[in-house]
C-alpha cells in the first residue's frame, strides 16, 4: 500500500461557530485518539492537501502518517464525516497505532467473476454481506477484498467461511454468513406478464356478477 501522508497541525478552535469559520479558512477540523498518553487531540489539515491525499482510495479506514509539524505518527482513519449536499468532508477522526500490534478494521467486499450459475444456469447473482471486519498489522490493511464468485453455481451459497483472503488478515466476522448466492430463477418473483393475465380475467369475473345479480 501507498504511503498516505498528511499535513495537520494542533488546532485549539473547538465549539460550532469557531469550527464553522476554520472550514471557512479551508481546513478540515479532525481528531487524534492518542494511544500513548491517552486522550484525544485536535487537529486541523488544509482542506486541499487532505483530499489530494484521498484520491483514488476509497476505503474510510485508512492507514495515514501525520505529519505533526514535522513529527511522524501512524494513525488509522475511523471516519470520516461530509457535507452532505456538496460531499466535501467537514470532519475526520484518527486513531494513534503502533506498526507493530493488530487493529481490527471494517474491508468493502467487491464480488468479481461471472458466477456459472448466472452464466449458464440463468439465475441471479445477489451479494448479502458488502464488508467483513479483519484484524491484521496496520501496514497489512487491505482498501477491498475483491471475491470472485465465477464457481457459484445455481443454490448454491459462498460463506465467510470459504473466504480466502490472505495469510496477513484473520477474519473476525462469524463464518457461517453468507457473502453471497446464485438464486435459480424459479425462485425470482413473478414477471408482469403474470399480473396482466391475472387482470385480463377481473372484468369477466365482474361481468359475470352483475348477471348473477340481475338473475337474482
Amino acid at each position: 500500500m501507498d504511503q498516505i501522508k498528511i499535513k495537520a497541525e494542533v488546532r485549539t478552535e473547538h465549539g460550532t461557530a469557531a469550527v464553522r469559520r476554520l472550514r471557512q479558512t479551508g481546513m478540515i477540523p479532525g481528531s487524534v485518539m492518542k494511544m500513548k498518553k491517552g486522550g484525544t487531540e485536535l487537529i486541523k489539515m488544509p482542506a486541499h492537501d487532505f483530499m489530494m491525499a484521498m484520491r483514488g482510495h476509497a476505503s474510510k479506514q485508512l492507514l495515514v502518517t501525520l505529519d505533526m509539524d514535522g513529527k511522524e505518527v501512524p494513525a488509522l482513519m475511523r471516519e470520516m464525516q461530509n457535507d452532505v449536499l456538496a460531499g466535501t468532508p467537514v470532519h475526520v477522526d484518527f486513531s494513534e497505532v503502533s506498526l507493530t500490534e493488530k487493529v481490527r478494521v471494517t474491508v468493502p467486499l467487491y464480488l468479481v467473476g461471472e458466477a456459472v450459475g448466472v452464466k449458464i444456469g440463468g439465475g441471479v447473482l445477489e451479494q448479502t454481506l458488502r464488508t467483513i471486519s479483519v484484524e491484521c498489522l496496520p501496514e497489512d490493511i487491505a482498501e477491498k477484498f475483491e471475491i470472485d464468485v465465477s464457481a457459484l453455481d445455481v443454490d448454491q451459497t459462498m460463506f465467510v467461511r470459504d473466504l480466502k483472503l490472505g495469510d496477513k488478515q484473520t477474519i473476525v466476522t462469524r463464518p457461517e454468513i453468507p457473502v453471497a448466492v446464485v438464486k435459480a430463477p424459479d425462485d425470482m418473483p413473478a414477471s408482469k406478464g403474470g399480473a396482466s393475465a391475472e387482470s385480463e380475467k377481473s372484468p369477466e369475473v365482474i361481468k359475470k356478477g352483475k348477471e348473477e345479480e340481475k338473475k337474482a
